[in-house]
């Protein structure tokens, strides 16, 4: 019988599809592609797949832009390619998760193709329509609703002279949002996560689902280089939001057996509202996934207003989810995923001396923590950013579009190239490195993203055998995850809080006690004076990595990005 709670002692592994196996030769990752490498996921350990989207779409903003919920893009081939790939990942252990988005679809849905029409078609209110500002008649600079940004730059609204109204798009212009407050709308969603279910599909990772209730349509503040004002508090966990969840909930899963799971992207969540929202008696969601650790690097401006990251700051933020959830809910636990850089680059160090103990460094702490760890494609092979030059490098929607916005407004272009290249999404998607062989064994043809010159020597074909690579490393994380309890049902005590180099905790259920340290900067010699130094120095070491002094003779002495996992 499967335990409820199955996923808290689960890992789960997203696949960008587009960017991880090419079986046709196109350039683009596809379904049957994943299907021939399921192999590499079952010798990983993973339990559950996360899927980025397949859905039929105009690839605006790579899928995430759907026009049809119900059949699958011919970029990654058919719903009978879907179907096999569902079968044959069960057959080797391993669920899949839909990404499912329906905060915005895109405006070549037929939902919005209709909504758009008039006023007074059956759909007209499945959308969120406003009027110009009072005395402008629409389509001309200031006469939008508000004066709300676009996540994706540029106004949220756009104009629509059929109806004489805006439209809202929270993200590109092409992603009109759905208006939740209709329950036709909502109702449509449940029956289409039902059908998605019924062919056996194990749940759902709701994109930016915290956004469904919006809270009111004021003007925003304008954060500092940018031109427009930002709508994200009142458009982000909204009055509604648990109310929609619990429906949600009850529409589609309450009635259905143990095993499915229910993930909610949720930006600006705080940790009170990610307990409501996880907590098993609200009957909403199963975990959050949150943003407040890879904003930290980040100033008043934004995500390309770059920040130096303390370690002291990371710890107190992670600290605070894991003491905040103790109780009750549930966390997602990441460094990188298709939105963020790769997390070698920027949370380790990609140099050729210590990318590998880095990678090692940074999944050891992350999987030790309480929660669900994800893990990136590639970032089990401890995979780097791309060397990005001009904009013309770039392909995201997101980073393209802030280029040309901000360079346009007067900003220095090789200050914003910086800024791209440190953390734009295009780092996670160049091609997955299966190989040394052309294209790093990706496609026989062209790739749709450049593939990242270092894929000869950083290759899941050279680490697979390799006892002392990053891939092994990760399966024997996923490993002591899935054999000891502590990891997964422990409880958590942050040491160290004000450590500039050392990540330290512990975890402890019935008895059982493990200590996590890691030394995460390249300093050697590093000292870990944790409580209890002497009795944790005479520990069995359970897992290790880096070169280093480790354990010994009443101290703790790491070596650079050396972590060490000890039990007692």
């Amino acid at each position: 019988m499967i335990a409820r709670d199955w996923w808290k002692s689960a890992v789960v592994y997203q696949i960008y599809p587009r960017s991880f196996a090419d079986a046709n030769g196109d350039g683009i990752g596809d379904l049957r592609g994943i299907i021939d490498r399921l192999d590499h996921l079952a010798d990983l350990g993973v339990d559950v797949v996360w899927l980025s989207p397949v859905y039929r779409s105009p690839m605006d903003d790579n899928g995430y832009d759907i026009s049809d919920y119900e059949d699958i893009d011919p970029l990654f081939g058919t719903l009978a390619d879907m179907d096999e790939l569902v079968a044959q990942a069960h057959s080797h252990g391993i669920k899949i998760v839909m990404d499912l988005v329906v905060n915005h679809t895109s405006d070549e849905h037929a939902w919005f193709e209709e909504s758009r029409r008039d006023r007074d078609n059956p759909q007209a209110d499945w959308y969120i329509w406003r009027d110009p500002r009072p005395g402008n008649t629409g389509g001309e600079p200031g006469a939008e609703p508000n004066n709300w940004g676009s996540f994706f730059s540029g106004s949220a609204w756009e104009w629509e002279p059929r109806r004489g109204q805006y439209f809202l798009h929270l993200f590109s212009r092409k992603q009109p949002d759905l208006n939740w407050e209709n329950p036709e709308v909502r109702q449509a969603v449940y029956a289409m996560m039902n059908r998605w279910l019924d062919r056996g599909v194990d749940g759902f990772r709701m994109d930016v689902i915290n956004l469904i209730s919006k809270r009111s349509y004021d003007d925003g503040p304008v954060p500092p280089g940018l031109l427009h004002g930002s709508g994200f508090d009142q458009v982000a966990c909204g009055p509604r939001l648990l109310e929609f969840l619990q429906e949600m909930h009850a529409a589609v899963f309450a009635e259905r057996p143990a095993g499915l799971l229910t993930v909610g992207e949720m930006p600006g969540v705080t940790v009170d509202l990610a307990a409501d929202y996880t907590d098993a008696a609200n009957q909403a969601l199963d975990m959050v996934f949150q943003f407040e650790h890879v904003e930290l690097d980040s100033g008043p401006g934004g995500k390309w207003d770059l920040r130096p990251l303390k370690l002291s700051t990371l710890k107190a933020s992670l600290g605070r989810w894991q003491a905040g959830l103790a109780e009750r809910g549930w966390n997602s636990l990441y460094w990188d995923n298709h939105d963020q850089p790769r997390a070698v680059s920027r949370f380790g160090d990609d140099s050729p001396a210590y990318r590998v103990d880095s990678a090692k460094a940074l999944m050891t702490v992350l999987h030790l923590h309480r929660g669900t760890p994800y893990v990136y494609q590639g970032e089990e092979l401890g995979m780097t950013n791309y060397p990005f030059g001009a904009i013309a490098d770039f392909s995201d929607l997101e980073s393209v579009n802030h280029f040309h916005e901000v360079v346009g407004a007067g900003a220095d272009p090789e200050q914003v190239l910086a800024a791209l290249r440190t953390k734009g999404r295009d780092n996670a998607r160049t091609p997955m490195q299966w190989d040394d062989c052309d294209q790093a064994g990706f496609t026989t043809g062209t790739p749709w993203l450049a593939v990242n010159p270092n894929y000869r020597q950083i290759n899941a074909a050279a680490q697979r055998d390799d006892p002392e690579s990053v891939f092994a490393h990760t399966k024997a994380v996923i490993a002591l995850r899935h054999a000891d309890p502590v990891v997964a049902h422990g409880d958590f005590t942050m040491l160290l809080p004000d450590g500039e180099r050392v990540y330290a905790f512990e975890r402890r259920l019935d008895g059982a006690r493990l200590l996590v340290v890691a030394n995460l900067s390249s300093d050697d010699s590093v000292p870990a004076p944790v409580p209890e130094l002497a009795e944790w120095a005479a520990a069995e070491v359970v897992l290790a990595s880096g070169p280093g002094a480790g354990a010994a003779d009443g101290e703790i002495v790491l070596g650079p990005w050396q972590a060490l996992v000890l039990r007692r």
